[in-house]
């Protein structure tokens, strides 16, 4: 088989749209192209491939190959894309049978040496391709992000060479575990800490249970900003959802993501003398194809 095509996702702010890995092996002087409008560390994504697969004691074809991650109009970054790369290789040439992989995703950077890398801001991928009916391939570091999601069937894999032993019959890939129950969050900071101020203290209580916004205003050193880093201890538990979203952004944003704590609710304190601007980290000077989807879960402002 001289073409073979597998599935794959990008990362366009918390959407991760589907990405067909295309790769088609044909004859002329060897050559390795890579079109779809790749960014620079997909480009490099031929010489990791290239020793990714002879380290993995495979053999690279010397004949022209073509790559196309399509859609041709979207933009393809980072390193997430080098496994299916390489398994569309090695099916082209006949070396690996990908015939299982055929409702899966793949995603891992992979090293000279054949190893899977972690990918930074998956969560967005394994949420999409649960809601498509898909299976996931995925390196084994990446397993925290993958116990938050719920009904997805995920394998994990070392390296190239573990993965295509399992592919041609050999041992089966390690499935993830189940997520664990998530507990009520424990927040450092407690509405029951505070002593007094019954009038704010309602306050408080009302907008929590209205979903109201909230503005408190007085002079310096009256309890403003210490009742409301104290406002989280009282709302609800976000629901699975609001979770996923939140853990969305911060998979992104390359922030720590603990199964055990991922329902607790997000609190900022930007500092009164803060810009728009800065606020708003400079979203409106972003080009269009980087649009970001920004969910606010609560802004709480304070006048000093």
């Amino acid at each position: 088989m001289s073409l073979t095509q597998l599935t794959t996702r990008t990362q366009l702010g918390i959407d991760a749209p589907e990405v067909r890995v295309e790769v088609h092996i044909s004859g002329g002087l060897p050559a390795f192209t890579v079109v779809g409008l790749p960014e620079t560390a997909v480009r490099e994504a031929r010489d990791r491939v290239r020793s990714a697969i002879i380290n993995s004691g495979f053999e690279f074809p010397a004949r022209r190959i073509t790559v196309n991650l399509a859609p041709a109009d979207l933009p393809k970054e980072g390193g997430r894309y080098d496994l299916s790369i390489a398994l569309g290789i090695l099916a082209a040439s006949d070396q690996v049978d990908i015939s299982t992989l055929a409702d899966n995703a793949c995603f891992g950077e992979l090293a000279l040496s054949g190893e899977c890398r972690k990918i930074e801001g998956l969560l967005p991928a394994l949420i999409a391709s649960k809601r498509a009916g898909r299976a996931v391939t995925i390196p084994r570091l990446n397993q925290p992000e993958a116990m938050l999601v719920r009904d997805l069937r995920v394998q994990m894999t070392d390296s190239l060479a573990q993965l295509c032993a399992s592919l041609n019959g050999g041992e089966a890939l390690p499935v993830t575990a189940s997520r664990p129950a998530a507990k009520r969050p424990r927040y450092r900071q407690d509405l029951a800490e505070v002593r007094g101020q019954g009038q704010a203290k309602r306050a408080l209580e009302i907008a929590a249970a209205g979903g109201h916004h909230m503005l408190m205003m007085g002079p310096p050193g009256t309890g403003k900003s210490m009742l409301a880093q104290r406002l989280n201890s009282i709302l609800p538990q976000m629901c699975e959802e609001e979770a996923m979203s939140l853990a969305s952004i911060r998979s992104i944003c390359q922030q720590r993501l603990d199964p055990e704590t991922w329902l607790e609710r997000p609190f900022q304190s930007p500092h009164h003398t803060v810009s728009a601007v800065a606020l708003a980290g400079g979203v409106a000077a972003l080009p269009n194809r980087a649009r970001f989807h920004w969910r606010i879960t609560a802004s709480y402002f304070s006048t000093n």
